[in-house]
């Protein structure tokens, strides 16, 4: 895990990103505040993370992100190695979800994540029950998110403060189970002839929802 992944740091024949080393960008004495890594000061820092937190170390960025993290949940269903965990755990990172839940098989995709599992809480679970169990234990609101008869429009939807928005996996979509045991299901309205939007684009569309209903935007980068 301290290596660097495969996307996280720029390819040295594309353009630049990022910061070079501290005293070429900022000059002066490099910071003391423990929150720097010594090694990014020195060699500067490309790493897929927002301007504020250049130079930080991993551990940082992760602690001053949990002292604002919102209290949403995102789960998604991986009973067939989903290709789409990967840009939900990115999207859930962009949201300050408080964790992404696997449900099913524990291996995933991680190369659509960008490296964001790094600093995104995850948790797993062998099945719909465990999670169900997880959430009554925790006083949390599960919420289905799928195109199925019954479902609320999510566009008119009062969507619970603390919850855990589920997906299911690409094609069947949420699991009859996980429907079955749900507080409510929501769906995402659509025009065109698909009967379906990819599972990674309904995630983003519903985590945002949560954030226009509840989140503080002023917080917002």
């Amino acid at each position: 895990m301290d290596e660097p992944g495969p996307t996280e740091w720029q390819p040295r024949s594309g353009p630049a990103v990022g910061v070079g080393p501290w005293a070429d960008e900022r000059g002066g004495p490099a910071p003391t505040d423990p929150r720097y890594d010594p090694e990014l000061l020195a060699d500067g820092d490309t790493r897929n993370v927002v301007d504020a937190y250049r130079y930080w170390t991993r551990e940082a960025i992760v602690a001053d992100i949990d002292a604002r993290r919102h209290p949403f949940h995102v789960a998604i269903e991986n009973f067939a190695h989903d290709a789409n965990i990967g840009t939900v755990v990115r999207t859930a990172n962009a949201f300050a979800a408080a964790a992404v839940h696997i449900v099913g098989r524990r291996r995933w995709n991680r190369r659509g994540a960008m490296v964001t599992d790094r600093y995104q809480h995850l948790m797993h679970h062998d099945s719909v029950a465990d999670l169900i169990d997880w959430a009554r234990g925790e006083g949390v609101a599960v919420v289905a998110v799928d195109n199925t008869p019954g479902a609320r429009p999510l566009e008119t939807a009062d969507l619970p403060r603390d919850c855990v928005l589920l997906f299911g996996q690409e094609g069947p979509g949420v699991s009859d189970d996980a429907q079955r045991h749900a507080d409510l299901t929501v769906s995402i309205a659509q025009f065109g002839s698909t009967r379906s939007i990819n599972a990674g684009v309904a995630a983003g569309i519903a985590m945002h929802a949560w954030v226009r209903q509840h989140a503080d935007l002023g917080q917002a980068w």
